[in-house]
């Protein structure tokens, strides 16, 4: 077996391990097996914020001034770097606009929200909170400040008070709540300054700098505030933003763009796939990457297949880990190994742990994910109890998903633990079904969630979306899962809807299915 043995930063001393899957048997700990390069370094000076770091790395005036930031997609509007309006000083919350009064106000009261900015259209949810409100543009009422007329009317000006320092709290994100009660997780400015500077690394090691980037991914979710509000400005390159994401308008953002990069999710990769063309032009595209939940072998497969000259590069991490934590650093890498979820990018160390006895496990074997990074959250908001159980004492994150490292390094996400369905004592994970179901050519979307049953635990069930003018029946459905898996793994009853529940960053809403599966079959339960 060969070693590797390597100086790390402060999150180890002298490290020796496998050099093939960067697992140290001594310890059950994975390594990156990729080192950043002096020029890559994570800052570390101790009074450096987030805003201040980014702006640090905008190309110098003469460019700015001409360099083109962002586009929007609808009205073709520009903006230059010189014209980016960055630092306001203060911590903030980032809110989905499908939240309702109700939800908003609970996250005000929660987070301590002394400001709020919105847009004209989401005002009305914002107003019964009592917070002051700065909107982002114009409205109809002229009493209502907006950040479009301060920006017009005002010169800058330097806001009095404690400058913040990496160890303080830069944002308060709170979880997408998919099978849960959604908590506040705080980020550092280190945290922030970790990750841009790992994902300016990326865009290095891709040679990404001239490529134009489509965002749909919304801002208020990591991978967007990550990606798009602070990570690809450090890298001088240009975005085109969709308001809102609607295929059509990303094939039309495509074509009339010429944009060459997405970082997508499953859902829109797999609606890429079930494309039957148009008329637009998809012949700029260069490189799409997926994160936010798993993609299945089989969705990447088939998209190779139809996009044969487009890089698809799958990756992992969570808001809790401030966005990504793995990262194929080649094409040829990730064609190999379809269905892996990449490999650990630099600066970050993962335990696979045994539910059952605290082990850790070495490759091959399936456990839960736990991770160690500069990157890693602070905590959950007030919420002592939450932290406690997420973090060990030895500050190591406990992700809630089940996974193993293949011998070459490579991570595989098996699906979350807590959503696997226990079948008569084994176990059935519904991304594996759910793959199954969006292969068959008549299958739009699908999702697998449990069902209590008395005899066998629980039992899988699917809700479909079928094509427009497919006539599959449940039974059809049943007997071409039944052919591609074990006995215990069979889908014992289909469901069909118009359109899968999915939060903005395209994550499964299982709790809304399990709550309508409850509904639907009471006497059964």
């Amino acid at each position: 077996m060969g070693m590797a043995v390597v100086e790390e930063g402060p999150l180890s001393q002298s490290l020796v391990f496998d050099k093939r899957s960067g697992y140290d048997a001594q310890t059950g700990i994975y390594h990156s097996l990729v080192h950043l390069s002096e020029q890559n370094k994570i800052p570390t000076q101790p009074n450096l914020d987030t805003a201040t770091f980014v702006l640090s790395q905008f190309p110098p005036p003469e460019q700015a001034e001409t360099l083109v930031a962002l586009i929007d997609s609808a009205t073709n509007r520009r903006l230059t770097y010189a014209q980016l309006l960055f630092s306001i000083g203060g911590v903030i919350t980032t809110a989905n606009p499908l939240n309702t009064e109700t939800e908003i106000a609970k996250q005000v009261s929660d987070s301590g929200a002394k400001v709020a900015i919105s847009s004209p259209e989401e005002m009305h949810k914002v107003s019964p909170t009592g917070v002051p409100v700065l909107l982002t543009s114009r409205g109809t009422d002229d009493s209502q400040l907006s950040v479009e007329e301060l920006i017009e009317k005002c010169e800058p000006l330097e806001i009095p008070g404690v400058k913040p320092t990496q160890s303080d709290a830069a944002a308060i994100l709170y979880s997408s709540g998919t099978t849960g009660t959604s908590k506040g997780v705080v980020l550092t400015h280190s945290n922030f300054i970790s990750v841009i500077t790992l994902l300016k690394w990326s865009v290095d090691v891709s040679k990404a700098h001239d490529d134009v980037f489509l965002c749909f991914i919304p801002l208020f979710h990591i991978y967007g505030l990550v990606f798009f509000g602070l990570g690809l400005f450090c890298s001088g390159t240009t975005t085109v933003l969709m308001q809102r994401f609607d295929f059509q308008g990303m094939l039309e953002a495509i074509n009339n763009h010429k944009v060459s990069n997405i970082p997508a999710v499953p859902p829109v990769i797999l609606g890429l796939v079930k494309y039957n063309g148009g008329g637009y032009d998809l012949s700029s595209l260069r490189r799409v990457g997926s994160g936010a939940a798993p993609l299945s072998k089989e969705v990447a497969d088939a998209f190779r297949v139809k996009f044969p000259w487009v890089e698809l590069r799958p990756g992992y991490g969570l808001t809790e880990s401030c966005g990504a934590a793995t990262f194929f650093v080649s094409d040829q890498e990730a064609k190999a190994r379809p269905g892996s979820s990449a490999r650990l990018v630099p600066c970050f160390t993962a335990k696979v742990v045994d539910s059952e006895t605290g082990l850790a496990l070495p490759p091959n074997r399936e456990g839960e994910l736990w991770l160690k990074s500069p990157t890693v959250m602070k905590e959950y908001l007030r919420n002592a109890e939450a932290t406690a159980a997420t973090f060990d004492l030895e500050g190591w994150l406990k992700t809630g998903d089940l996974c193993y490292f293949d011998d070459e390094g490579y991570i595989y996400i098996v699906d979350r633990i807590k959503e696997l369905i226990k079948h008569n004592g084994y176990q059935v994970a519904p991304a594996e079904l759910e793959a199954i179901l969006t292969g068959h050519p008549q299958i739009l979307d699908a999702a697998v969630i449990p069902v209590e049953d008395e005899a066998a635990g629980q039992i899988p069930i699917a809700y479909v979306v079928r094509a427009a003018g497919a006539e599959l029946t449940e039974d059809q459905i049943i007997q071409f899962v039944a052919n591609q898996v074990a006995p215990y793994k069979k889908i014992r009853r289909v469901n069909f809807m118009s359109a899968i529940p999915r939060s903005a960053a395209g994550k499964i809403l299982r709790s809304e299915l399990v709550l309508q599966s409850k509904q639907q079959i009471p006497s059964k339960l």
